[in-house]
């Protein structure tokens, strides 16, 4: 029997963290692999940094959006503003019940239609071209991040003669919720600036849903998509720029969805360096979950 004193060799000491001869791939994605391991576990770092991303995507789903500071920060931009929210009276409720999310309270829904009857803002009775709403959808960080930069972006790029109406701030908001408030306000066009379910390499990205003619009972086969925007992905002048040409080739042809293909591949970022071109375009009817 050996000494009870003998000292264990090296080579029976546990694994170190051992590198992974693939971490090289880590540079081209923000997915999790070659995270290397120790002994038969993930190392401390991996898991650790798994932690942190759950806990980055529970909170973009459960944290509040600050419409006031998005209103003042849009309103600090020229634009005019308008603070909605849906059927659903809390978070709770707006997880578990989708349909309450896809509607308008009562309150709002009637102070919209006095909104359109008057002319204080660019709607007015005859309706606008496009309208914009931010929603928190299911990433409240999506939009406090992002939806300022891409309004901005959005209005920098429009071509001349497109009224823009004012943005609509949406709370507890599915993308249906939009249909309504485009049908009250009168407008042709909604775009629908949402946050998608959250990822766990992408806490915030930023959906646009586009709709002609919205109307209560519009389906998703009746819009077009623009996901993951943000810097990461999408970043907001290229989104801009692919939602306009959307938005005209809507106006043309009168209708969004499966009827409109994105064929913007070789359109150029207005104002870019270069002229350079668009990336990629994203596929139509991502996963967000917020419909």
């Amino acid at each position: 029997m050996a000494d009870r004193h003998t000292p264990i060799s090296q080579d029976a000491a546990p694994d170190a963290a051992a590198p992974d001869p693939w971490t090289d791939l880590r540079a081209h994605t923000a997915a999790r692999l070659a995270l290397g391991r120790s002994g038969s576990a993930l190392p401390t770092r991996a898991l650790l940094e798994f932690g942190v991303a759950h806990a980055q995507a529970r909170d973009a789903v459960h944290v509040q959006l600050d419409a006031d500071v998005l209103a003042h920060t849009l309103q600090a931009q020229g634009c005019d503003t308008l603070q909605v929210a849906s059927a659903a009276a809390d978070r709770a409720t707006y997880l578990l019940r989708p349909d309450l999310g896809r509607h308008l309270g009562a309150a709002d829904a009637e102070r919209l239609r006095a909104e359109n009857v008057g002319s204080s803002h660019p709607t007015g009775p005859d309706g606008c071209d496009l309208l914009l709403v931010a929603a928190d959808g299911l990433s409240s960080a999506a939009v406090a991040h992002h939806a300022a930069p891409l309004v901005q972006a959005i209005r920098a790029q429009a071509p001349g003669g497109w009224r823009i109406g004012p943005v609509v701030i949406a709370t507890e908001a599915r993308v249906a919720l939009g249909d309504e408030v485009g049908a009250l306000l009168g407008a042709r066009l909604v775009a629908v600036l949402i946050g998608e379910r959250p990822g766990l390499s992408a806490p915030d990205s930023l959906g646009i849903y586009l709709t002609w003619h919205p109307r209560v009972g519009r389906h998703d086969a009746q819009r077009n998509c623009i996901s993951n925007v943000r810097p990461e992905g999408l970043p907001v002048q290229a989104a801009a720029a692919r939602l306009w040409w959307l938005c005209q080739e809507a106006r043309r042809l009168g209708l969004t969805g499966i009827g409109l293909k994105d064929r913007s591949d070789a359109a150029v970022v207005t104002g870019a360096a270069g002229g350079a071109p668009l990336p990629r375009r994203p596929q139509q009817g991502s996963e967000s979950g917020d419909r």
